[in-house]
Order: structure tokens, then sequence, then C-alpha cells
């Protein structure tokens, strides 16, 4: 097996060169772990022609030792594992394979590091911030445990039919894909990065954002393993078959508008403790999966209608809405009640529904701005006006394709 150390110097707080130099490396030569590269990216998709460039003169197994954030995995996942769109289907639940396993090691070097913070909850009281907690990842690796393999959504971008011209575009996520509230977040926060470098960069795209409702269709689309689409009853605390799922039709449509439309693999949460979907670690699917969390305003028995008087009158809810995610991942138990607020009890309407299946089809409005806008790990894209996206999970393997030490 091969080993290859990469980083990122400027991603996060910019310490991923100097940690690699004061920890890594010292800590792989105590162990005796011959290293083959050490690389360093010096733009935005290097990661992935690095590793492109790589895998062309070697088929063996590779083990990555990254320390970098959730935007340069990503950008090694899809450099390794994108293939034509010709002849693809999405309703298709086979494996996406790299050319030879790829194994990575996660060193947490960037802003939110969604994926190590899910494979490592911090405990109350820990220091994430420490050298003992960011060298979890290769410690397992260096224990001999084994890798656990990548479950992935394959989203593609389809221009309207018809349109002999255009072509769809394809990406892969090993975290998060969304919609509504979230991609608009990161379109904005792209342009505040230098201005708020941290975590506040978001908060501040936020707040710009917190009247926006977005008008598209959704289609929720079955599980491989159940043939079902399946949504969380707090009661019964557990999952049970949509209410609108029937076998003889078995893709579930959700109308507009909505606020927030945000799916996860892998993860449970977006920051250590931003725990937006939960269900991922105390509930975890057997299989490829998507959880997905839907906010839809006009499930709110106060609310009948999207006009200004209406948007502003829901911001605070949004607000509580992420507030749970904060909280522990408690926005899924949270009702209205009958006056339309925001509640912890009672047996009023769900404000988050909260999905669990195959993956989704996205049918924005022609006439919504943001409604188009599609987030795959930080990555954003945008729907050709008159088409669709469609994100799948990917089916993942023990001896092929990608795992990650945890």
């Amino acid at each position: 097996m091969s080993i290859l150390v990469l980083y990122n110097p400027v991603c996060g707080s910019g310490s991923a060169k100097q940690f690699t130099e004061t920890h890594i490396l010292p800590l792989l030569s105590q162990h005796n772990i011959p290293i083959d590269l050490i690389l360093a990216t010096e733009y935005p998709g290097h990661a992935g022609t690095l590793l492109s460039d790589y895998l062309k003169r070697s088929s063996a197994d590779l083990t990555i030792v990254l320390a970098s954030g959730d935007g340069t995995l990503h950008e090694i996942v899809n450099s390794s594992i994108l293939q034509s769109t010709q002849n693809y289907t999405p309703n298709e639940h086979q494996v996406l394979l790299p050319p030879a396993k790829v194994s990575v090691v996660l060193v947490p070097a960037g802003t939110a590091n969604a994926l190590y913070s899910s494979l490592f909850p911090p405990v109350k009281g820990e220091d994430t911030g420490s050298v003992e907690y960011k060298l979890k990842s290769l410690r397992a690796f260096l224990d001999g445990k084994e890798g656990v393999p990548l479950t992935l959504a394959a989203t593609t971008l389809y221009p309207p039919t018809g349109d002999s011209q255009a072509v769809s575009t394809r990406v892969v996520s090993g975290v998060v894909t969304s919609t509504c509230l979230h991609a608009s977040i990161l379109y904005d926060s792209e342009k505040l990065r230098k201005e708020y470098p941290g975590l506040e960069r978001f908060k501040v795209a936020a707040q710009r954002n917190g009247k926006r409702w977005y008008n598209a269709t959704a289609k929720l689309l079955p599980s491989s393993l159940s043939g079902a689409v399946q949504i969380y009853d707090p009661i019964s605390q557990k999952f049970i078959d949509h209410p609108e799922w029937k076998k003889e039709k078995p893709i579930v449509e959700l109308t507009g508008p909505f606020i927030y439309f945000l799916s996860t693999v892998n993860v449970d949460r977006l920051e250590p403790e931003f725990r937006v979907t939960p269900l991922a670690r105390t509930l975890p699917s057997s299989g490829a999966t998507q959880d997905i969390v839907i906010v839809r305003p006009l499930r709110d028995p106060s609310i009948n209608k999207g006009d200004e008087v209406s948007r502003e009158q829901y911001v605070d809810k949004i607000w509580q809405v992420m507030k749970g995610a904060y909280a522990d991942g408690s926005l899924i138990d949270l009702r209205y009640d009958e006056k339309g607020e925001v509640v912890s009890e009672g047996n009023g309407p769900l404000v988050v529904e909260y999905v669990r299946c195959g993956g989704w089809e996205w049918i924005p409005a022609d006439n919504d701005e943001r409604a188009p806008l599609v987030c795959a790990d930080g990555d954003i894209l945008t729907i050709p006006v008159g088409g669709k996206a469609i994100s799948v999970a990917r089916t993942p393997s023990s001896d092929t394709g990608f795992a990650v030490y945890g």
C-alpha cells in the first residue's frame, strides 16, 4: 500500500503545513510508516489534480493522510470517480469506484470539518483544537483499525428536456448536498471569506437570507434497502413509511415553497456543534440512503400565503430550527401549536420533515433566482433554467471505493 501525505496550506486558519511538519510526519516516522510523497495544494482543485496524476502512475491501493477541510476531500473524491455522464442512469445504486482503493486519514484543518467531527463527535468539555483531538483518525490508522466505507451522493444537474445542445453536470458529495437556505448561505459566504475568514461569515450570510422562500417541487426517491421513502416519527422515535408513499407509487412529491432542504451522507453534523441530521448517528442507516431535513413554511397553521408579511413572520421560526440543530439536534422534535408558535411538545404539525430515502429530485421554479442553487460539499452549482437536479445515494463497499479512518 502506498502512503501519500497531502495538506492544504490555506484552508481554515492556515495551520495545516505547520501541523503536518510538527505532528503528522514525526508520528508516522515513530511508527516506521514509509511515505511515498508529501504534497501541498497550491490552488482550488489542485488536490484532485495531484491525486489523478498519482493514480495514473500507480494502481496500488492508496492511503492519504489529508490535513485539510471537507472541501479538499470533496476535490479528491470527485477527481477520482467522476465518469462521463453518458449511459448514466440516476436511479441505479451501483458503486462508484476510483481506479484504486483509496483510504483517507483525516486531520481536521478546515473551517467546519463536518466529516471529522461526525466520526469523532466531541464530548462535553473536549478541546477540538487540541493536538490529540486532531490526531484521532491518524491514531486509528496507526492502531490498525479498518477504514469506514463512505456512502456517496451522486448529483446530476440536467438541462431542460429537448435541449440537445446542453450537457448535464455531475458532482459527488461525501457530506452534504443542499438547496434553499443552506445553499444560499454558502453562495453568499464565499463573497465574505476575506472579510470574515472563520465561521462568522456563515452567520452573516445566514442573516442576509433569513426571509427568502424557495419555489420548487421536490420528489423523494425510494431507498434501495426498503423500497420505501421513510419519515421520522418522534412519538415512536423511529422511521416509518412516509404517509404519501405507496408501493404502486413509490416516489413522494412535495410542493413548495421551501425554506430548508438539506441532505447528508456519512455525517450527523456540519460543524462540531451543528447536528442538523442527528439521526444519522442515533438511528444509523444500514446502507445507501440520504437523511433529508425539510422545512416548508406553509405547514405553519398561522401562515397561508407567501407575502412579505408572512416571510417576515417566519424568520424567527427558521432561526429556532437552526438553534435546535445547535442544541444537540433537537430540531427534529419541534412542532407548531395551534397559534403557529414553535414548541417542543404537544401534537401539532412537525416543523421539520425528517426524511430518509434513496435520493431526491429538485425542480426549481423558473422565476426564482435562488431556487436553482445546489450546494455539494461547499461547491455551488446552478441548475439550468427549465432543468432539474437528481441526487442519489451510492452503495459503499468494504473492499473498493473510498474509506476513512474513524
